[in-house]
């Protein structure tokens, strides 16, 4: 069954949102991307209002089955990060009052779910957001792609698919994007690494 993901990159300034469509077999459809802007110079509550009220309007029309928002890390910048926090207690207050299901993923997550690599750096996301997309180019700004990719990665990583079990044919190689296939390997490697230790107990 196909999952809907609403996927958002807090911030005040720029809050990306992110919907997709992804199927078991993890092919991801866009359905929308946007970015909630507000002023540096309004007042704080009316920010977070004009957030508030972007994140229900989207909601309202896609109807996703799950929230995905990236997860809250420590940054040399507390105005920033004070900032993400709140935008991210409006996005988690909007899905609750609908009844959704919220999942947070960390940045590194999101990186390795995309990538297959935890440390990949922002172009390398955005790359990947557009070809696992099958879009000529990547999302723009930043925040757009990166929302694309929360939702993306908790589709893969965090929806009751990414526990569904699959035979040998039923996902081809052909059929999966480079990060699929990496993620696939990184899946394999860690269960093999585990059998040892636990025969050696």
């Amino acid at each position: 069954m196909t999952i809907r993901v609403l996927g958002i990159d807090p911030g005040l300034t720029r809050c990306g949102v992110g919907v997709v469509d992804v199927r078991p077999d993890r092919r991801a459809t866009l359905v929308e991307v946007t970015v909630i802007r507000t002023p540096a110079d309004m007042p704080l509550e009316k920010r977070l209002l004009a957030v508030g009220a972007g994140i229900d309007a989207l909601l309202d029309e896609h109807r996703p089955e799950v929230v995905a928002i990236e997860r809250v890390f420590a940054q040399h910048n507390l105005r920033t990060v004070m900032g993400v926090a709140q935008v991210s207690g409006v996005a988690l207050h909007s899905a609750a009052r609908r009844g959704l299901p919220v999942a947070l993923h960390t940045p590194s997550e999101v990186k390795a779910a995309i990538t297959g690599y935890g440390s990949a750096d922002k172009r390398q996301v955005q790359a990947m957001v557009a070809r696992i997309l099958g879009l000529a180019e990547a999302p723009k700004p930043a925040d757009a792609a990166d929302a694309l990719a929360i939702a993306i990665c908790h589709a893969w990583r965090g929806s009751p698919m990414a526990d569904t079990p699959r035979g040998p044919g039923s996902e081809p190689a052909s059929a999966q994007t480079p990060a699929q296939a990496a993620w696939r390997a990184a899946e394999r490697s860690a269960r093999a690494s585990a059998v040892p230790r636990r025969l050696a107990r």
